[in-house]
C-alpha cells in the first residue's frame, strides 16, 4: 500500500531507470513540450515504468486538439513517476498494433502488462486525476490526520475504509476499488484518525465523501449478520452510484458511466458559448433543476442521478430531433427510454418537476425511444445525417471531393453496365436492317 502523509521520494535506482527507459526508447521532441516522443521500442520498454500514452494519427483533428491538453497533463506529471508519451500510428503501425489501437486519439494508461484505456473527458484534471489514480495502488492508505484535511482540499470525491483491514467489508471495498480505480480515489485508516473528521457510529464503515460531505454505506455494522454475496453485491452497487457529484456537467464521454447508475438521469439541456458562458435565462433554469436534487436528496437520490448538459446536441442524440433550451430531459438508464415534460421549461417550477418525476416513477407519463431494433436504427440514421451536416458546415469542398469522387466513379460504372448495352444493341439493330 501507498503511505499517505509525506511526500515519497522516487529511489535512485528507478530514477536510473526511467532516466535510461526515456534515453533508450524515446526521441527528442521538437516542441517545448514534456510529452515524450516514442517509438516502436516502446513495446520492448512498456514494463519498465508507468505511462500515459496518447496514440494519434497526424491527420486526426480530435488528436490536433488533445495535443496542447495533453502538454499541459505532461508538465503536471513531471515530478511524478508517471511519464506522459505520445505515438505516431501512421509512422509506427508495429505499436498500434500491439495495443490494439481502434480510434484516434487513444489514450492509456500502461504499467507492467496492464493496459487501459481512457474514457472520460480530454481536460487537464481529468486526465491528470485519473494518472494519478492508476499509478498508485487500488486502496491507499492514510496515516496521519492531517493527511484527510488534504485529501479534502485535494478531491471532490473519494471513498474510504474505516476499521481493521479485514473480514468481508473489507474485502469488498477492495475488490471496488479495483473495479473503480478508474473512476474513483479509494482510501483507507483506522478509527482513532477518522472519528477526527467523520461522526463514527459503528465499525466497520465505509465512507464517501463528496462536496464538503459525508455518507456512509448503509450496512457496515451488519454485514457480519449478512450473506456474503450480498455484501459484495451492495458495496459495489452503492459505489457505483456514490461515485458522482449531485450534479455533474454531463459530456459525451461521461454520459456512458451515468447510465451504469441503473437510475433515471435529470438532464438539465442548456448552451453554452465557446467562452463556456450560459445565457441568464438558461442559467435560471439549471440553478433551479440543481435546487431540487440539493434539497430534496433523501427523496430522489436513490432513484434519481440529477446532472446538466451544455453541448445541446448531446440531448438532440437522445431525442433523434432538435430541442430548444433549455429544456428537462429524463432517460430511464435501464430501458433506455426518455421522458419530456410538456410544461414549458421557462414556466416549470420546482412543484412541477416534482410532479413530473413522481409521475415518471408510477409510469404515468408518456414514454419515448427505447433500445428496440428500429429505435437503433433511427439512431445511426440520425447521426450520419448530423455527421455529414457538420462536416459540411465544417468543410464543404472537402465534403464534396470525398463525396463527390466515389459517386462521379459510380455513375460512370452504372453508365458504362447500362448505356454501353444500349449502344450496342443499337449498332446491332442497324447492321440487322441494312441486311434487310
Amino acid at each position: 500500500m501507498k503511505i499517505i502523509g509525506s511526500l515519497s521520494v522516487v529511489s535512485s535506482a528507478y530514477s536510473v531507470i526511467l532516466l535510461f527507459t526515456a534515453t533508450v526508447l524515446l526521441l527528442p521532441n521538437t516542441t517545448a513540450s514534456r510529452v515524450l516522443e516514442l517509438t516502436d521500442r516502446f513495446i520492448d520498454v512498456r514494463h519498465e515504468g508507468q505511462f500515459l500514452v496518447m496514440f494519434y494519427a497526424p491527420w486526426c483533428g480530435y488528436c490536433k486538439r488533445t495535443e496542447p491538453i495533453f502538454a499541459l497533463v505532461a508538465q503536471a506529471l513531471h515530478a511524478t513517476n508517471v511519464r506522459v508519451g505520445r505515438l505516431d500510428c501512421t509512422k509506427y503501425p508495429a505499436s498500434a498494433r500491439e495495443f490494439k489501437v481502434r480510434a484516434y486519439p487513444t489514450i492509456m494508461f500502461i504499467k507492467g502488462n496492464m493496459e487501459y484505456v481512457y474514457s472520460g473527458d480530454r481536460t487537464k484534471d481529468e486526465l491528470v486525476d485519473y494518472a494519478l489514480r492508476m499509478s498508485g495502488p487500488p486502496v491507499q492508505l492514510v496515516t496521519r490526520t492531517e493527511s484527510v484535511d488534504m485529501l479534502k482540499g485535494s478531491h471532490t470525491i473519494f471513498f474510504m475504509f474505516v476499521g481493521q483491514q479485514e473480514g468481508v467489508v473489507w474485502d469488498t471495498f477492495y475488490a471496488a476499488a479495483e473495479s473503480y480505480q478508474e473512476h474513483g480515489f479509494f482510501y483507507a485508516t483506522t478509527e482513532d484518525i477518522a472519528i477526527q473528521h467523520f461522526d463514527m457510529e459503528k465499525l466497520p464503515a465505509v465512507i464517501v465523501y463528496k462536496e464538503e460531505m459525508h455518507h456512509f454505506y448503509p450496512n457496515g455494522h451488519i454485514a457480519h449478520e449478512m450473506d456474503p454475496q450480498d455484501v459484495n453485491e451492495t458495496i459495489h452497487h452503492w459505489v457505483n452510484v456514490e461515485r458522482f457529484i449531485t450534479f455533474p456537467k454531463i459530456t459525451r464521454y461521461n454520459i456512458h458511466q451515468l447510465l451504469r447508475t441503473k437510475k433515471f438521469l435529470v438532464i438539465a439541456v442548456v448552451e453554452e458559448d465557446k467562452l463556456d458562458h450560459v445565457a441568464t435565462h438558461e442559467l435560471e433554469f439549471r440553478d433551479m433543476i440543481e435546487s431540487v436534487i440539493r434539497k430534496h436528496r433523501d427523496r430522489y437520490h436513490s432513484q434519481f442521478q440529477f446532472g446538466w448538459i451544455g453541448d445541446p446536441s448531446i440531448a438532440h442524440s437522445i431525442i433523434l430531433d432538435q430541442m430548444p433550451t433549455p429544456h428537462l430531459i429524463v432517460i430511464n438508464s435501464t430501458t433506455q427510454h426518455h421522458y419530456i415534460p410538456d410544461d414549458d421549461p421557462l414556466q416549470m417550477t420546482p412543484q412541477a418537476l416534482h410532479i413530473f418525476l413522481e409521475s415518471i416513477i408510477n409510469e404515468s407519463v408518456t414514454a419515448y425511444g427505447g433500445d428496440t431494433y428500429l429505435v437503433r436504427l433511427q439512431r445511426a440514421l440520425f447521426e450520419i445525417r448530423k455527421g455529414l451536416k457538420e462536416m459540411w458546415q465544417g468543410n464543404p469542398v472537402l465534403t464534396s471531393v470525398i463525396f463527390g469522387l466515389p459517386l462521379g466513379f459510380l455513375s460512370l460504372i452504372l453508365y458504362s453496365i447500362f448505356c454501353g448495352d444500349c449502344l450496342v444493341t443499337d449498332e446491332e439493330e442497324d447492321e440487322h436492317e441494312k441486311k434487310e
